[in-house]
């Protein structure tokens, strides 16, 4: 087996003191000579989505010996999104992946793993292993601990953590009462799993298995199903078989596998969160991704999946329709998928869907019955965001398509919150959040409470939301993010001033400022207002290596 690496570190008369601490371990010397497997863990008793991550790293590390290899398992962190939002904790969520990734270089390189099996689940978690996966090039699998299941609010009802979120704007709108707010707080999510919807961490989910770094059914099988801890199993044999052949991740990882997972995102209809993660994934493996490739491939892949908040359907629906690799068999009928591209099931895409089809067509519309022709993102481009911003268009109204709205502006979050439950937000508004970009915030906070409420206020179908932060994956209605150049940056967004006119056309892909230039240099000549310097060590830090959102909102230094 290819484990040279594992055996510099434990082999030979000078390395004796080394044997004798792996000895401390409790390790036999039969297990020292076979090859060390890590085993990445980001259970935590913090985060829905991870308390139950330990049952899977002991099945890992079952599969991993019964494949011949000796699993060694250490932790990782993790932010729960949804805890985190709406207050300063949401600043952390964004920063803590490269966080995540970083961590696991330090452990990997330091202790000489011959291979890896990462076990995230939520948000960040997911895409800060998949780049230090990629940045580490070891042969390794990433195994998810699968999405939650929805909760059952009434007979015949069910729901998810947007539903809570959205009904914190029906009560404040008059149309549901705090006490009924609670119970169905107490129902929405009934244990543990990734938030039931196609929200971030399900998106990536998704999409790592797409990638090929991933087992078929890692996006979609419940957490709570056993079939889960059989798929942990079989990651631990599956990386053994990788470090035998000598498969290593940048193998998997072309460009050809970077066009299947944005093909299958715009099917999906994945959060926004993607185009930030994507790029960043990619450039770790030496492919440099834009915005440009998302919207080239959202034009011809059809949007053939809303499941929530798009639609009424849940991740159990998709897995229970065929899964992923339905959706994959039905985007190579148009020829959208390269199924050359190698796996971690040590086959080829092609070989991994070929039995594969759409067992529930409500749940995974065929081609011909797509829910759109183009898929679930628009890049915009305009004066406003001249780097570009995200939409899920799938997510929003038809007559949000295309909208002049008047800007209503505010410099921080919690001001917009505000002024949306105080019922100061009107049809016909666009709500503007700026300084909320990855340097500005710093962070690059969701703005999921502002757009719930908007939705629950019954707004969704007469109100924009833009901003140069971002959205979670749960967000419904006119959400345009990732505003680029951020206000931070001196980006257009920052010159808004209220009662401007902003144009919205999605289907055109434009989002522009209707204020002439002569306006917007005097604006700019004037002095900036001064931000408050951020407290806290570790987002300075950040704020002073991030990039643009439009490049993944990556490390300036990580070329």
């Amino acid at each position: 087996m290819n484990d040279n690496r594992s055996r510099d570190m434990k082999s030979g008369l000078e390395k004796a003191p080394h044997r004798s601490l792996l000895y401390a371990l409790g390790l036999t010397r039969e297990e020292m000579e076979r090859p060390l497997v890590g085993v990445v863990n980001a259970a935590s008793e913090v985060v829905p989505g991870h308390i139950h991550l330990n049952a899977l790293a002991r099945a890992v590390k079952a599969g991993v010996r019964m494949a011949g290899g000796t699993p060694l398992e250490f932790p990782s962190i993790a932010v729960c999104d949804g805890i985190a939002m709406n207050h300063e904790g949401m600043r952390f969520s964004l920063p803590s992946r490269e966080y995540i990734a970083d961590s696991i270089e330090i452990m990997a390189r330091a202790h000489a793993f011959d291979a890896l099996v990462f076990i995230p689940n939520c948000d960040k978690c997911v895409p800060g292993m998949l780049m230090a996966m990629l940045r580490l090039n070891l042969p390794s699998v990433l195994i998810s601990g699968g999405p939650m299941l929805p909760g059952d609010l009434a007979p015949g009802t069910k729901g998810d953590l947007i539903t809570v979120f959205e009904a914190v704007g029906r009560v404040r709108a008059g149309a549901m009462t705090e006490e009924e707010l609670e119970k169905m707080a107490e129902r929405a999510c009934p244990g543990c799993g990734s938030c039931a919807g196609m929200f971030t961490a399900n998106s990536m989910n998704c999409l790592s298995e797409t990638i090929g770094l991933a087992l078929p059914g890692n996006g979609t099988v419940p957490a709570v199903d056993a079939a889960r801890v059989r798929l942990a199993k079989t990651a631990g044999m599956k990386v053994m078989e990788l470090l035998k052949r000598g498969i290593r991740p940048r193998d998997i990882v072309t460009d050809k596998a970077v066009a299947n997972a944005v093909a299958v995102d715009m099917a999906l209809g994945c959060s926004t969160n993607t185009v930030l993660h994507l790029p960043a994934v990619f450039g770790e493996g030496g492919l440099d991704i834009s915005l440009e490739i998302f919207d080239e491939i959202s034009r011809k892949s059809p949007n053939l999946c809303k499941l929530s908040p798009a639609g009424r359907h849940f991740m159990v629906d998709l897995d229970n329709a065929g899964g992923v690799p339905a959706v994959m068999k039905e985007l190579d009928r148009l020829g959208l998928i390269h199924k050359s591209c190698l796996t971690v099931t040590g086959r080829t895409v092609g070989e991994n869907i070929a039995g594969a089809r759409i067992l529930d067509a409500d749940v995974i519309h065929p081609a011909e019955d797509a829910y759109s022709k183009q898929g679930g993102i628009a890049v915009l481009r305009g004066s406003l965001a001249p780097e570009g911003a995200v939409v899920k268009q799938s997510a929003v109204a038809p007559e949000m398509m295309r909208r002049d709205v008047r800007a209503r502006v505010f410099d921080a979050e919690e001001d917009a919150m505000r002024a949306i439950l105080d019922g100061r937000i009107k049809p016909g508004d666009g709500v503007v959040i700026r300084y909320e970009g990855p340097r500005g915030g710093p962070g690059m906070r969701e703005m999921l409470s502002p757009t719930a409420a908007i939705t629950g206020m019954g707004l969704g179908r007469d109100v924009a939301l833009l901003t140069d932060g971002r959205f979670s994956g749960g967000t419904n209605g006119a959400a345009i993010g990732h505003i680029s150049p951020e206000a931070a940056e001196g980006g257009v967004i920052a010159l808004v001033r209220e009662g401007d006119v902003i144009h919205i056309d999605i289907p055109a892909r434009r989002l522009d400022l209707l204020v002439d230039t002569a306006e917007l240099a005097r604006r700019g000549a004037e002095p900036a207002a001064p931000r408050k310097d951020c407290p806290y060590p570790v987002l300075r830090r950040y704020a002073r290596l991030v990039g643009s959102a439009a490049g993944g909102a990556r490390y300036r230094d990580a070329d």
